[in-house]
């Protein structure tokens, strides 16, 4: 089934039926000057998704990258600015 797409004063106008159809599972595009602006969609299209992932799952991944001394590393660079 193709996904319906509608303009935003369209989208602004038919709202409840936009809201219904998603209701129902049908997914929605709402368009502006011929881009994809927003979609609708049904609430089970957004479960279990993240905003991506946790800085802290980085954490130790730059391990070793300024050498022994962060410390160190950092005063060269500071010097080489002065």
């Amino acid at each position: 089934m193709a996904i319906k797409r509608s303009g935003v004063e369209e989208a602004r106008r038919s709202l409840p039926a936009l809201l219904e159809q998603a209701s129902r599972g049908q997914p929605s595009l709402v368009t502006k000057h011929g881009r994809d602006y927003a979609a609708i969609v049904p609430p089970h299209y957004l479960e279990g998704r993240k905003g991506g992932p946790s800085l802290t799952s980085l954490r130790g991944s730059g391990k070793g990258l300024w050498g022994r001394s962060v410390k160190r590393a950092i005063e060269r660079i500071r010097q080489e600015w002065e």
